[in-house]
């Protein structure tokens, strides 16, 4: 089963991190720099847990959904927004005064450090387990290993199967791969086959201490580490949805799970019973997260919406955002300036990037293919996958001081 016809596979598990990011100085000696290494452990091994905004409710939040406000700057006189192939190919003889756009992004907030070269196929997967190595995975059937000193690849692992995503959990990194999930262990350099899944493994999370796999068949399934055995045990099967589950995420005991049978679940994580089904999206739900107490959703149907708890604890929508294109993957994080920031990936090769609650518009990333993987990283970075196999590392700027 393949996206591609109705506008890009998806890549899950974007967590929004409960630490904001703190302001930090664009100059830096290697690519992207360390983050502290987590303990060993079962899942959630040391460090802080990274359940996203919903861990992170805030009692004075007040709910300005759409409406405008944003603080941070917006984005400049519009150029033609197609990046110019003369500049590409370093033959542009109009410089600043072509009509045509010399940069990948468009907005000064953000500016791009570099851009990692080896995939040959789309980027399902990228995730950072420690703090000198960066993890891409891709439909290439590899999974390849990054320095984050020097920016160079040092390692390519074949899988032996399409990746459909990938994510970590304290030493591990989790992969989707069709009929299985491959377990890595970074500190103990041993892996393990979870086998079960039938069909391709589109979405993985982490919540109550479980692992949860979404599947091409509509399923999905959990298992539980055993430190007596040091094995994954399979916990729990999750039936409902009619079509294959491509995006998942865990957050205030519950987990939202999204399908391309149009519908979002609740499942309350301690007795794993759906609890209540979303049905207002009319085409692929490709995405879900948390921030604050609410829960955003995307769509192939063009829109996003935020959906809020009435009293009877139940969620309704509370606004919807429309894109003129199809949306294949959200990821929230923080910027420079700690405020939070939605990135908004569509079937048109863009990436909106959007102030919240306003969804003012910051800026744009653009790519020659799909977007199909978002990351947040440490000291203000991010990353982006694409469907031409590129990684970009980027890196958030702060906002220019207005003199008084």
């Amino acid at each position: 089963m393949d996206f591609d016809s109705n506008g890009g596979n998806k890549r899950v598990f974007h967590r929004l991190g409960n630490k904001q990011s703190q302001p930090h100085h664009q100059h830096q000696q290697s690519h992207y720099p360390q983050n502290q290494k987590r303990a060993h452990g079962g899942l959630g091994g040391g460090g802080q847990r990274n359940d996203g905004f919903s861990s992170r409710k805030n009692p004075n939040f007040n709910n300005t959904w759409g409406r405008p406000g944003g603080t941070s700057g917006g984005v400049p006189p519009k150029k033609m927004e197609r990046v110019c192939n003369f500049w590409v190919q370093g033959k542009c003889n109009y410089g600043d005064g072509c009509k045509f756009l010399h940069s990948w992004s468009i907005g000064g907030s953000f500016s791009l450090l570099t851009t990692l070269e080896g995939h040959q196929k789309v980027v399902t997967g990228i995730t950072l387990p420690s703090g000198d190595k960066l993890y891409t995975g891709s439909k290439d059937e590899h999974v390849r290993i990054w320095d984050c000193a020097s920016g160079q690849c040092v390692s390519a692992v074949h899988l032996g199967g399409e990746i459909g995503c990938m994510i970590n959990e304290g030493p591990w990194v989790f992969i989707g791969l069709p009929n299985m999930v491959k377990a890595l262990n970074i500190e103990t350099v041993t892996d393990m086959s979870l086998s079960g899944p039938v069909g391709q493994v589109y979405s993985l999370v982490v919540g109550n201490d479980m692992l949860f796999a979404g599947i091409q068949d509509g399923n999905i399934l959990a298992w539980k580490f055993n430190p007596a055995t040091n094995c994954f045990e399979p916990a729990a099967s999750l039936t409902g949805h009619t079509s294959a589950v491509v995006t998942m995420f865990a957050g205030a005991n519950r987990l939202y799970s999204g399908s391309m049978d149009n519908s979002i679940r609740v499942w309350n994580l301690e007795t794993l019973q759906c609890i209540q089904i979303l049905t207002e999206h009319t085409s692929v739900v490709m995405s879900v997260l948390c921030w604050e107490q609410f829960l955003l959703s995307a769509s192939l149907d063009n829109t996003i919406k935020v959906w809020a708890a009435t009293p009877s604890g139940n969620l309704e929508v509370t606004y919807t955002h429309t894109e003129e294109h199809g949306i294949l993957t959200l990821c929230g994080m923080f910027d420079a300036e700690a405020k939070p920031v939605l990135l908004c990936s569509t079937n048109d090769n863009f990436v909106h990037i959007y102030d919240l609650p306003s969804f003012m518009e910051r800026g744009k990333i653009i790519s020659k293919q799909e977007i199909r993987a978002i990351q947040a990283g440490p000291s203000g970075l991010f990353f982006t996958g694409d469907g031409n196999g590129q990684v970009r590392v980027w890196n958030w700027l702060a906002e220019p001081k207005t003199a008084m």
